[in-house]
């Protein structure tokens, strides 16, 4: 079994997601949150921490953050255990710095979420969950930017 932790990083009522390459073997062509696997040793926070930087340069608040879930897919050597964070602050601008893995990255707002292809589809669900996006969940009639004027 494969472990994997990725990371949500929320910012102005949008997610940052990663594009994998059309040529990866796994999971190719598709939007998903940052992260990698868990090597030997590590906890998923200091997986998380190190993957953030590599892939995206940033420095996480450990503190700030905070399990959302789990997705498990695939079955026998192909199984993959993903743990899925949220992290509510992090020192740095996000730039692909794994451009061999993603060929994009985007601030994506949860009204655009549905339109992607996202590698899990309940991801889209969990995004959604998060406290930042309770404005657009509790309103479908205003727009993203009306929430996040809310919030201000």
């Amino acid at each position: 079994m494969h472990v994997v932790v990725t990371g949500a990083l929320v910012e102005n009522g949008a997610v940052l997601l990663v594009h994998r390459r059309p040529t990866k073997r796994a999971y190719p062509d598709v939007w998903d949150l940052p992260g990698g696997q868990v090597e030997a040793g590590e906890s998923e926070l200091q997986a998380l921490a190190r993957e953030m930087h590599e892939e995206l340069g940033v420095h996480i608040v450990a503190e700030s953050a905070s399990r959302l879930g789990v997705l498990h897919a695939g079955s026998g050597a192909d199984a993959v255990h993903v743990g899925v964070w949220q992290v509510g602050d992090w020192v740095g601008s996000p730039t692909n710095r794994a451009p061999d893995e993603h060929d994009d990255i985007a601030w994506v707002g949860i009204s655009e979420l549905g339109g992607l292809p996202l590698v899990h589809g309940v991801l889209a669900a969990m995004v959604r969950s998060l406290p930042e996006f309770e404005c657009a969940r509790s309103h479908s009639d205003v727009t993203d930017s009306d929430c996040r004027l809310w919030r201000a």
